[in-house]
């Protein structure tokens, strides 16, 4: 396994799948909470923190699969973040007798078709490449990060986007290989119960996703009053006790508030 792993606490596994620009720094206030009574299994995605750059399409999903191989892991609930939980969704669909639980956190999409505005986004930080500083600029401006952006955690957010977008100058491809179909026509086929955590101040794309995983069979969708695209960082206590509750407790379909 060529993947930077960290691994803490015993009990049952929980697999932690980080956010886009970021890396295991992303979980730096999570992991040792849940690891109070989980065994967490962290790692940087690759080209992402010390991971090794993709050098030919990567495949995120079989990169998941070879680490629950590593780890000699019949089952685990796996908890996915942004890019992560579109990671773990569509592993999710490929393996499912893999996946105990499955918690997603502000996920994205496969097969989800960006709005207008975020598409303009996209191209405009595209169109900087490979200007770090203006890159930068531009996804820190994004309505996803607007409450860590005005927290104490700004600083380890803009040093981890930083390292990572810096690390991308590295990849030797930026393209990737996803299951197909993609997972927005086969959420009716998710068989894991799942619960999606959103923060209510988040981007409207975010949002707009959410309401794509009603179509799951065994959900719960968690609102977060005051958070972004970024609880991980910005209310880790309170995120933690929302995934403890779900691994431990057989929820049924419904929509639980956030908590205060």
């Amino acid at each position: 396994m060529d993947l930077h792993i960290e691994v803490s606490g015993e009990g049952k596994p929980v697999v932690l799948v980080h956010s886009g620009g970021s890396d295991v720094r992303d979980w730096m206030y999570v992991v040792p909470i849940l690891a109070k009574n989980y065994k967490v299994i962290a790692f940087d995605g690759r080209g992402c923190g010390k991971s090794p750059s993709p050098m030919k399409p990567a495949n995120y999903v079989e990169d998941l699969r070879t680490l629950f191989d590593h780890h000699q892991l019949e089952q685990a609930t796996i908890i996915g973040h942004a890019i992560g939980g579109r990671i773990a969704t569509d592993f999710a669909l490929t393996y499912p007798a893999r996946v105990h639980k499955l918690v997603l956190i502000g996920s994205e999409l496969s097969g989800y078709v960006p709005s207008e505005a975020l598409a303009e986004r996209m191209q405009e930080t595209q169109a900087v490449f490979p200007n770090v500083d203006a890159m930068m600029e531009i996804s820190l401006k994004a309505c996803s990060y607007r409450v860590v952006m005005a927290s104490p955690e700004r600083d380890l957010l803009e040093q981890m986007l930083k390292h990572n977008l810096s690390r991308m100058m590295e990849w030797g491809s930026w393209e990737s290989v996803w299951p197909q179909p993609p997972a927005i026509e086969r959420l009716h086929e998710l068989a894991a119960p799942t619960c999606y955590i959103i923060g209510k101040k988040d981007a409207a794309d975010q949002l707009r996703i959410a309401e794509y995983f009603q179509a799951v069979p065994d959900i719960c969708v968690i609102e977060m009053e005051d958070a972004d695209n970024m609880p991980t960082l910005t209310h880790p206590e309170e995120l933690c006790r929302s995934i403890t509750e779900f691994i431990e407790d057989e929820y049924s379909r419904a929509t639980y508030p956030g908590r205060e």
